[in-house]
């Protein structure tokens, strides 16, 4: 192992913040038990506003951004790993609390390290990465409570990102009807029908009504979105049905009434996939390495970058306009 390495570092400044690529050692990461080189990570939105300084991500500075990677173990303090094993991290506060992703060596906690699961490779993790295992554990959640494909159509708000493209191609592989609502109907739609959307609705049409109960149009429903659409997804979900409460794009506000939860028995399932037990996180990512891997994650996750292009593409996730995933190569497989 190098003695030294690369990464994209975020410092506080007197007024915002500043990322840059630094040269580091393994005394100035936080420790941990588990030693990784890294071979991809992958950008979020998350990690888009850390490292362009846009939002408040990160709790301690000087802080190692992104939240996600997959390599391989250098070293281990704990026996459960050793060194050539090949492991991923997802959230965990890496990248937030805990020095992240976006570099050639990391050190994390042993509780955050989660084998790869056989059947994928370190690409694919990362093709996934937090917005798959985000999907994949509000579907998970779905499924806990009952929602089955007969009780109707299952809406996606903000289909096009991370969460709802692998959202879609999930629900779509376990027999559910999928609606994709969103606001690029004019530009995306043949990309979410080539996921599995059985129906494709333009966001700025839509006509949502004030009614503390509206016309039930839904079976359940995935939502990166919150604000009023969240709103009027509890107003629209059929009795029993479901709501995975998964985002925030639209306002972190929700103005509804009890009537869609005591009326309609209408559930609201809150999806954290940063604090989740051991055994659902392993459990997830064993299906995503198997019966829910996305037919599709070449359109899911069409871009590659190297570490030198991600404060570009950081700048280009935030400004807006794209689909899908952006994996980065740091060592490689």
């Amino acid at each position: 192992m190098a003695d030294d390495f690369r990464a994209l570092r975020v410092h506080k400044l007197d007024k915002g913040t500043e990322a840059r690529f630094e040269t580091l050692t393994l005394a100035d990461l936080d420790p941990g038990e588990v030693v990784v080189r890294v071979a991809y990570s992958c950008i979020n939105y998350k990690d888009a506003l850390a490292v362009t300084g846009k939002g408040r991500i990160l709790r301690a500075f000087p802080k190692v951004a992104g939240i996600d990677l997959s390599g391989t173990v250098e070293f281990s303090t704990v026996p459960a790993y050793g060194k050539g094993d090949k492991v991923l991290v997802t959230g965990c506060n890496l990248g937030e609390a805990l020095d992240g992703g976006f570099t050639e060596i990391a050190r994390v906690p042993a509780s955050a390290v989660v084998p790869l699961p056989a059947g994928m490779s370190l690409r694919e993790a990362m093709a996934l990465g937090t917005a798959g295992f985000t999907a994949a554990l509000g579907v998970r959640r779905m499924l806990e409570n009952h929602q089955t494909p007969d009780k109707g159509t299952i809406v996606v708000t903000g289909p096009t990102g991370g969460v709802g493209s692998v959202a879609i191609s999930i629900l779509k592989h376990l027999g559910f009807k999928v609606a994709a609502l969103t606001g690029k109907a004019d530009r995306q739609a043949d990309y979410l029908k080539a996921l599995g959307a059985d129906e494709v609705i333009d966001r700025k049409a839509l006509e949502m009504g004030a009614r503390p109960l509206e016309r039930t149009q839904w079976g359940g429903a995935v939502d990166n979105l919150g604000g009023n659409t969240l709103a009027w997804l509890t107003r629209t979900v059929e009795q029993w049905g479901t709501i995975a409460s998964i985002g925030l794009a639209q306002d972190f506000k929700l103005d509804t009434t009890v009537m869609p939860f005591i009326l309609r028995g209408v559930s609201l399932l809150g999806i954290n996939s940063v604090d989740v037990p051991r055994e659902w996180r392993e459990a997830v990512w064993d299906r995503l390495g198997g019966p829910w891997k996305p037919a599709r994650l070449d359109l899911i996750a069409p871009r590659t970058i190297t570490l030198d292009e991600l404060p570009a593409a950081c700048e280009a996730l935030v400004a807006g306009g794209q689909h899908g995933r952006t994996v980065v190569r740091i060592c490689g497989d």
